[in-house]
């Protein structure tokens, strides 16, 4: 079976200047969940383009085969533009790009009725108590015909079966039509539907969930959209033995990992590939973004993206882990810490006010207050590195390139220029000079 994916639409309703398709859905482009959906059950995929095209293409995956509709008439229109996408001997799925929850075992459940009652074309369809704005199903003397919305009496428009225009047609029976199709009706537009009405075997499959087949036509749409994901994922993590405090604010995307035991606190934020181990505590007002985290880690009120964090590790509050940073176990991080691109050894610490930037640190280094890696010489970052076991004293400036060796002590204050050699103390500040009486010298009235 090949699939053709509709995506042509201008997306007025929207109100943006994007194309809808590639709005994110739970951090997807709406047309991606598609597409991943469709080659789950198709051997080829074709997709239809239409406003912004170029633009959307730039998030379809190499081998998709692109169409281009140049103006908007019609679903039948759209397919027509893909007719050399279309083999006679061949089913042939019709989806749509901003219908993006419809599900591999839906479609499964469509093609196996297709192909055991050899039909023309199957519809996918659903019960709406509200089903205004969609075509209905009309049965009528053994034959379904679809009403658009738009042409429908009164009569028609009390039924609640409605077409969610998802289709399986063999692909003879769809080049058959085709050309038969005309724009006879109240929009001037080519429809599908029209040609569903020209087949003699047409079966329908209804659909259980009906967020599967709503489309994104709107911001509400989108949003109604990513509760509906944001429910389910939170229902299955609960089921699964983690623990979350406030599912009402506790945002979580549906690729994320969450190990047994683990607590989730009020207000975070777990989006991407974040996968977090047994027994961790993530939250309050934390933000995780493309994370692997390992057991019992503790990260509170932080911001952490790209970040690998082993085992027995705490970070927090207001910490920001960037992309490239790997905290090995039992490791600090305290308030108000960057790391970014860096690797911290075992056991080591750094817990107030600190940049660490294009630094590795050994096992058990600590880190004092105020201290930061100067890496950026203005043309290229340069690399910091602190052997174990050294100490690194408060407000501390680290001029790379620089080497701090095993077991080494730098003193609070110091400007680090040189590399230090193991087992040393280093020092690199002016002499403290004390004048006194300066102050009385100059102001001599101000003595108490």
């Amino acid at each position: 079976m090949k699939t053709l994916i509709l995506a042509a639409g201008i997306g007025k309703r929207m109100k943006s200047k994007y194309p809808k398709v590639v709005h994110k859905l739970s951090g997807k482009p709406i047309l991606s969940w598609v597409i991943d959906t469709a080659k789950e059950v198709s051997r080829d995929i074709g997709i239809v383009l239409g406003y912004r095209g170029d633009e959307v293409k730039k998030i379809l995956p190499s081998w998709v085969k692109v169409f281009y509709q140049k103006e908007p008439l019609g679903t039948a229109h759209a397919v027509m533009c893909a007719k050399d996408f279309i083999d006679e001997d061949e089913d042939i799925l019709i989806l749509y790009g901003d219908v993006p929850l419809i599900r591999k075992e839906t479609i499964q459940k469509m093609l196996e009725k297709h192909r055991s009652s050899d039909s023309d074309v199957i519809v996918l369809t659903a019960i709406f108590d509200d089903p205004r704005g969609y075509g209905r199903i009309v049965r009528k003397n053994g034959k379904i015909t679809i009403i658009e919305d738009a042409d429908a009496d009164d009569e028609i428009r009390k039924i609640k079966e409605i077409n969610t225009g998802i289709y399986i047609f063999k692909g003879r029976a769809l080049l058959e039509i085709l050309p038969r199709i005309k724009n006879e009706n109240a929009q001037g537009e080519y429809y599908l539907t029209d040609g569903v009405r020209m087949l003699q075997n047409v079966e329908t499959v209804v659909i259980e969930n009906a967020y599967e087949v709503i489309g994104v036509n709107t911001r509400k749409d989108l949003i109604k959209l990513e509760e509906y994901l944001r429910r389910e994922k939170i229902e299955e993590l609960l089921e699964s033995g983690v623990t979350i405090l406030d599912p009402n604010t506790t945002f979580i995307q549906y690729t994320v990992k969450i190990g047994k035991d683990t607590i989730i606190y009020p207000f975070t934020f777990i989006e991407g590939h974040t996968e977090i181990g047994e027994d961790c505590e993530i939250g309050p007002m934390t933000r995780l973004i493309d994370c692997k985290i390992g057991d019992r880690v503790r990260i509170v009120r932080s911001e952490c993206m790209g970040a690998f964090m082993e085992s027995d590790v705490t970070v927090g509050p207001f910490a920001r882990l960037r992309k490239g940073t790997v905290l090995k176990r039992h490791v600090k991080i305290g308030n108000f810490v960057e790391v970014k691109k860096s690797t911290v050894g075992e056991n080591s610490k750094a817990q107030h006010l600190t940049y660490i930037g294009d630094t590795f640190i050994g096992k058990d280094v600590n880190v004092g207050a105020g201290t930061i890696t100067c890496n950026y010489d203005g043309k290229r970052k340069n690399p910091t590195f602190i052997e174990d076991s050294a100490f690194i004293g408060s407000n501390t400036a680290l001029v790379a390139p620089v080497r701090v060796g095993k077991k080494s002590l730098v003193g609070a204050g110091s400007v680090i220029t040189e590399d230090v050699p193991p087992y040393s103390l280093a020092l690199g500040r002016a002499r403290q000079v004390n004048k006194e009486g300066w102050v009385l010298r100059k102001n001599p009235g101000g003595e108490e």
